[in-house]
């Protein structure tokens, strides 16, 4: 109803504030069912006290090259971890911050050493300019992450705890807001036993996702975008020799 009327428009923040002042009722069962997530109530800022206890030689995500806060150059990226039923299988997550280019690696389970094999063998196979940082939440799957800046050459920067919106396209508080582990949830429910899931089954869930058009680029998918960025980069390579 009038996309080309400025006068017109709300921020996402007016959207969720009209929702939660709506009275109880019908209408607005109907409202938040529509909602991508289903969600009554947003996730709030704080989730309680972090247990997960203190990484060795965390970097914070406040010392962050700018370049990948402001999403302008590839080879940035988010990461997360889908755990399965009782919490014995896991599926990991990475996200390109500028192109939200997405990478599912399948985890013999959540340990640190796990973590460790299989969010290495996936960047190693990427072109160098498309692994720079990694920014992921204080779980202790992460505890050698200094090992694998080693050998790919990713700088691992930690959010501060209970921040998980610091990650926003994995996964971020809005509830009509698309991201990452929700869109990921939607083929791998909370409950599934990911184990019975192989790589190849996870590769063809990310190549979806991968090629599903967007609205923050235009509409273009983010393999279209990832490719164009690594044309420029690598012209701009090319005029430098």
């Amino acid at each position: 109803m009038g996309p080309d009327d400025l006068d017109r428009r709300v921020s996402h923040e007016t959207i969720d504030n009209g929702i939660d002042a709506m009275p109880r009722g019908e209408l607005r069962k109907e409202i938040i069912a529509s909602l991508r997530r289903a969600q009554s109530k947003r996730m709030p800022c704080s989730r309680g006290q972090d247990r997960r206890g203190q990484l060795p030689e965390a970097v914070s995500i406040h010392l962050r090259p700018p370049e990948a806060n402001e999403r302008a150059f590839p080879g940035h990226w988010e990461g997360d971890l889908l755990k399965g039923a009782a919490n014995r299988s896991a599926v990991g997550v990475l996200v390109e911050r500028s192109s939200r280019l997405v990478c599912s690696p399948k985890l013999k389970d959540a340990t640190a050493a796990s973590a460790l094999e299989d969010f290495t063998a996936k960047p190693r196979k990427m072109p160098k300019p498309m692994r720079k940082t990694l920014t992921y939440d204080r779980g202790k799957e992460m505890a050698r992450h200094p090992e694998l800046t080693e050998a790919t050459g990713i700088r691992v920067d930690f959010c501060d705890p209970r921040s998980p919106w610091q990650r926003g396209s994995c996964e971020n508080r809005l509830r009509f807001h698309p991201n990452i582990n929700g869109l990921l949830r939607q083929v791998l429910p909370k409950g599934t036993d990911l184990s019975v899931c192989s790589q190849e089954e996870l590769d063809a869930i990310a190549d979806r996702l991968n090629n599903r058009p967007r609205a923050i680029h235009g509409f273009y998918p983010p393999i279209a975008v990832d490719q164009a960025m690594l044309e420029k980069l690598t012209q701009a390579s090319h005029s430098l020799q």
